[in-house]
């Protein structure tokens, strides 16, 4: 089971309803954090879920609205009893900012590693409790930019009656579901000798600031969510999108439909945007499995039972 909860949906500067621009992953108890707009500390305490446990964060870019609280995070993350590595992942020049960032908090109490412009999947390990696999790709906005992908992979499905035909001792069996190979009594016994079909995983999508793209549908394809920005709800300010580098709420859905996800959660909504529900009808037309995103709101996906 994983988590998501959209810790704060607007874009460019925070309003009443809505912090900036962040969303908290949680899995087994470990987390990640997608961006840390304005209000971020606040929405992680309101939320309940802790700071200590925070493994990676993730920034799309570097525009204040996605970043600004990091500072202060990076002190409360100490503050909490944090002593394990950090990882902050982001595009171009993210060591750089958040070099100049840390000016105001010189010394934590735990290693920051910090990755820029990742070309390579990323593993992150949580803590002895499995990992998650981190994606990016380069957007198209008016600064570096990057969107991500989180996959959780499961281990193949245990089958009793191959462990048996296999002549693997009964107490191997839990052992080789968790390592590759076991040498008992002269004998190597491996994974595959208990091991059946592969067990679909989960896969959540992030991609914020910027135009819809080619490259896009491919790389959310399958997703179980999909979070997507959604700057502009009216089609009327399809102008605007295109200048500033944001997308419609029809143009999201639309890479939603491409992309064959299960579900589109809507967020990164521009300040003057007013009542969602007057525009939510846009996307939807595109793609009928459309949420718009409200501060805290959570999302819990489940892993399938069907194989894959």
């Amino acid at each position: 089971m994983l988590d998501i909860s959209m810790l704060g949906t607007g874009g460019g500067m925070p309003v009443p309803e809505r912090f900036l621009s962040a969303a908290l992953i949680r899995y087994e108890g470990r987390k990640i954090l997608v961006d840390c707009g304005e209000g971020t500390q606040i929405a992680m305490k309101l939320l309940g879920w802790g700071f200590k446990t925070l493994d990676a964060i993730c920034i799309t870019h570097v525009h204040g609205d996605h970043i600004i609280s990091l500072p202060g995070l990076l002190m409360t993350l100490g503050n909490s009893g944090k002593k394990d590595p950090l990882t902050i992942i982001g595009p171009k020049g993210i060591t750089k900012v958040v070099e100049g960032l840390r000016v105001i908090v010189p010394e934590v109490p735990y290693p920051i590693e910090i990755i820029e412009n990742p070309s390579d999947t990323i593993n992150i390990c949580l803590d002895g409790k499995g990992s998650v696999d981190i994606d990016t790709i380069e957007l198209d906005h008016s600064i570096d930019c990057i969107g991500y992908s989180f996959k959780v992979k499961r281990s193949k499905r245990f089958d009793r009656e191959k462990a048996m035909a296999n002549d693997v001792p009964k107490r191997l069996w839990s052992t080789l579901q968790k390592q590759d190979k076991i040498e008992y009594e002269g004998k190597t016994y491996e994974s595959d000798m208990v091991l059946g079909e592969d067990r679909k995983g989960l896969k959540v999508s992030y991609i914020t600031d910027t135009r819809p793209i080619d490259t896009i549908p491919p790389f959310i394809k399958d997703s179980d969510l999909f979070i997507c920005e959604g700057n502009y709800g009216s089609d009327e300010d399809y102008e605007k999108a295109i200048k500033n580098k944001h997308m419609t709420f029809r143009e999201s859905a639309l890479l939603a439909r491409e992309g064959n996800v299960e579900k589109l959660v809507l967020t990164h909504f521009s300040p003057a945007l007013g009542v969602i529900d007057d525009y939510i009808e846009n996307a939807r037309e595109e793609f009928e499995n459309t949420i718009a995103a409200e501060d805290r709101m959570i999302f819990t996906l489940n892993f399938p039972e069907s194989t894959s």
